[in-house]
């Protein structure tokens, strides 16, 4: 292992947003929260239970696209909408209508609390770009890089693969690899020679799906049994534990 903690064929590092650089999973959860809490109001029975912000967001939505984390919960009560379009307003109810309203409410919280970066994810990566490893962020946000430059943290990456890129290339977000395996080809770098670092269970799958060389699980919620069961290599509360502090 290098001063790094990961193995030493590693020549990439491919980061996730929310959760791994920045503190931004929890707002992403209360805007998920609000949105379907309300939605679910004109349910009834088990269909209307409200939505948990720490279980049904680690299942369903948490590094997802937009679109999919509206189906899949939605699907798991039982509930189905029509698709729309991607320019449907927040108030429709169609599967983009709700994602687009969590969207809404998300910049409404960014704009009136901000943005925090991780620290010892800043420390991590100010290490790793010492060491001469290429980066990529790899997120399914189509508001990756305002949220990085709100937090001075575009720099850092070679690459950036998110929603935006992942919709013009037509990629299917995790918990399929095809995210990270773009972030691994534009860098000019195998799979198995580049280490996924991830928050959330999708992303596990992702980088298990993809056969990269190490996947790191970043457990900020009591996730970690979880992240493990899902194809971590190894699961750490901050990246200051795997090294690389200068």
């Amino acid at each position: 292992m290098t001063q790094l903690g990961l193995p030493d064929d590693i020549q990439a590092c491919l980061f996730d947003l929310d959760g791994v650089v920045t503190r931004t999973a929890v707002v992403h959860a209360a805007a998920w929260k609000e949105t379907f809490d309300a939605f679910l109001l004109s349910h009834e029975g088990a269909a209307a239970r409200p939505f948990d912000a720490v279980a049904d967001y680690d299942e369903y939505v948490d590094g997802r696209p937009r679109a999919d984390g509206v189906r899949a919960f939605l699907e798991s009560r039982g509930i189905h909408l029509p698709e729309g379009t991607a320019d449907d307003p927040p108030d429709a109810l169609t599967v983009n209508g709700l994602g687009n309203r969590k969207n809404e409410l998300l910049l409404e919280r960014i704009r009136t609390g901000g943005v925090e970066a991780y620290e010892g994810t800043l420390r991590y990566l100010e290490a790793v770009r010492a060491e001469g490893l290429r980066t990529a962020i790899v997120s399914s946000s189509a508001n990756c890089r305002d949220v990085l430059r709100a937090v001075d943290a575009e720099h850092f990456f070679d690459v950036r693969i998110d929603g935006v890129v992942a919709a013009e290339r037509k990629l299917p977000g995790k918990p399929h690899p095809d995210t990270f395996l773009a972030a691994a080809h534009d860098l000019g770098v195998e799979p198995s020679r580049a280490a996924v670092f991830e928050d959330a269970q999708a992303g596990m799958d992702a980088g298990r799906a993809g056969g990269f060389g190490y996947v790191v699980g970043l457990d900020r919620v009591g996730q970690r049994d979880a992240l493990y069961a899902h194809g971590a290599s190894v699961v750490v509360a901050d990246l200051d534990e795997l090294g690389g502090k200068r």
